[in-house]
């Protein structure tokens, strides 16, 4: 038989160990609860014209702030958002960009939209030595050692699209977008590409960031009946924009348009209807058929309703999150210097696909889809590079002083 004593005493054994895990995980819990916070700051536009392209990124940036959270946070510390509406107001973005970095000691900035906003934002944070995550598509001719670019460089979007629409679609291109520094350099890269590869530019035009009118524009589309349209108009503009074409009875398969600022949420925004049959690129749609994808997707949905989409600006922000926490936690410092050398080394498994953060240019490596729209508010995917392409923000076939003047100064 057993010795009873034994026993009692195996028993006291376990019960004094359990004790003293319990104890330790109790001190260490305060100790995490104690530890000051690092702070992050958001900006992004949740009033405005913008806000139904921008409002949605800061749940994207709240997931994965949560999820760095629970798996311990930024070496033993908790991460703590900062949210700033930036208004649809580029020169407002950069005041909360210095109150941000001066007073709320904000550790990494993620945020903007617009190239207006982001050139603003640059201004303030090259000042401070500070870091910027940007997370959308946008016309390059610029490069940063204080901003990571987690979207689209001219090669990664714009040129892939437009040469993808000369082949598929026609020669004669109409050219529309909303009047400030992506559209009008967008299209002066586009212009050059039309040139080299044979098209015709039909015609050019602009409008404010807002407009609402835009029957015009739609009217002419249809007197010069152009093969596509590249549609680099921004925010609720391009609402106005689909509702115009479609009441004036411009359909997809007669002209169709190529946007590069209208993805999932905007579709959902304005009613999928509108653009079914209509292109977008980008490097990431929710449709990816993919398991990191489809546990992304659940995640967020998990977290914010079941009604909800993502999109690629939403993921470019999701991941931007990531490799900072992952650089800090490598690095195991928040010095500054110390988390941008080791941030230009970051590789990352995103729902996209994966990717890299370009040493030289701290742009990522991605891939590149062109989607059409469903009038479910999906993209079915109809192109892709099934590669990571590197990033080029200075396409080679501009001559160095043209890109100068382009970007309206020095890169």
């Amino acid at each position: 038989m057993q010795n009873p004593l034994r026993g009692k005493a195996n028993l006291i054994v376990v019960i004094s160990v359990a004790v003293v895990m319990l104890f330790v995980a109790l001190l260490y819990s305060q100790y995490v609860r104690a530890k000051p916070g690092i702070k992050i700051g958001v900006l992004h536009s949740l009033s405005g014209t913008m806000a139904v392209s921008e409002a949605p990124l800061v749940d994207a940036v709240r997931l994965a702030v949560e999820e760095a959270n629970q798996s311990g946070g930024v070496n033993g510390a908790q991460i703590e958002m900062i949210v700033s509406d930036c208004r649809s107001d580029a020169a407002y973005c950069a005041q909360q960009a210095e109150r941000l970095i001066s007073q709320d000691k904000v550790q990494a900035l993620f945020g903007c939209w617009t190239s207006a906003c982001r050139k603003a934002v640059k201004l303030v944070v090259e000042k401070h030595h500070h870091l910027l995550f940007y997370p959308v598509q946008y016309e390059g001719l610029e490069q940063s050692p204080d901003i990571i670019y987690t979207g689209a460089a001219p090669n990664q979007q714009i040129i892939p699209m437009v040469s993808w629409a000369l082949q598929q679609r026609g020669k004669r291109a109409y050219l529309i977008g909303s009047d400030y520094v992506f559209p009008r350099t967008a299209n002066q890269i586009i212009k050059k590409l039309l040139l080299a590869q044979g098209g015709h530019l039909v015609a050019e035009r602009y409008t404010p960031l807002g407009e609402q009118n835009l029957d015009a524009f739609v009217r002419e589309i249809a007197a010069q009946r152009p093969d596509f349209v590249v549609n680099t108009l921004n925010g609720d503009s391009n609402l106005y924009f689909f509702r115009a074409l479609q009441k004036a009875g411009i359909r997809a398969e007669d002209i169709p348009v190529f946007s590069t600022s209208v993805a999932e949420a905007e579709l959902a925004a304005m009613g999928p209807e509108l653009m079914a049959g209509h292109y977008a690129a980008w490097n990431y749609f929710q449709s990816i058929d993919s398991e990191e994808n489809r546990a992304f997707i659940e995640r967020f949905r998990h977290r914010f309703g079941q009604q909800r989409v993502l999109d690629d600006p939403m993921e470019a922000a999701y991941i931007g999150v990531h490799l900072w926490v992952n650089a800090l936690r490598s690095a195991g410092t928040t010095d500054m210097p110390a988390v941008k050398t080791v941030l230009a080394q970051q590789t990352l498994a995103a729902p996209e696909g994966i990717v890299v953060v370009d040493a030289d240019t701290r742009h990522l490596w991605k891939q590149v889809r062109i989607g059409k729209a469903r009038a479910d508010g999906q993209f079915e995917i109809v192109w892709q590079s099934g590669r990571s392409m590197a990033p080029a923000p200075f396409p080679f076939f501009i001559p160095r002083a043209e890109q100068a003047a382009m970007a309206g100064g020095v890169p």
